[in-house]
């Protein structure tokens, strides 16, 4: 029998994915500035956060899981805490498992009829992601990395038109070191 090493490995310790075939994009405030209430003054070429990607899987292969990791800075733009763009799966029947790794955030839910719910992220917290909710990812550190992993179906799809069309109704602050929902 023949032992090899594995593609990519997790490395939990520094919140890292690294290995072959893993892609990495990074989203600079200028490209999602439209999510946060007020983007004016800062600074467009910011880096608010990456997403690395484990591509083994075959695109649209029904069945084949994708792994991923999510880094988000603890950035504040006018107050507001750094948040990924956020999205419904294409396919609302396919749900996604996120892990947190690192640091500390929120994991903010909406349904169809723009009612939002959450669930703390801390190293070690599970949560599972039903299709049917649009999901985005919250760092509400003050001065730590939110670091997430993720596995979702292949063919699940991210649907940013949908949550551009109806946004998220919860806007999430750092104010003098307390989370505030408004």
């Amino acid at each position: 029998m023949k032992i090899s090493k594995p593609m990519a490995q997790m490395n939990n310790l520094e919140g890292l994915l690294e290995g072959e075939g893993i892609s990495h994009a990074a989203k600079l405030l200028k490209d999602i500035s439209f999510i946060y209430e007020n983007a004016e003054g800062c600074d467009p070429e910011t880096v608010m956060y990456e997403v690395c990607t484990c591509e083994r899987a075959q695109k649209g292969k029904k069945g084949d899981l994708l792994w991923g990791l999510s880094i988000l800075h603890p950035v504040r733009i006018n107050g507001e805490c750094c948040m990924t763009r956020g999205h419904w799966h294409v396919d609302r029947d396919c749900a996604e498992f996120y892990y947190g790794i690192k640091g500390r955030g929120l994991l903010l839910m909406m349904d169809e009829k723009g009612e939002c719910f959450g669930e703390e992220v801390f190293p070690g917290s599970l949560h599972y992601i039903d299709g049917r909710y649009a999901h985005r990812l919250i760092n509400t550190s003050a001065d730590e990395d939110l670091k997430v992993g993720a596995c979702w179906p292949v063919t699940a799809g991210h649907d940013y038109a949908a949550t551009e069309k109806q946004p998220f109704t919860v806007r999430v602050f750092l104010e003098n070191g307390e989370v505030v929902c408004r």
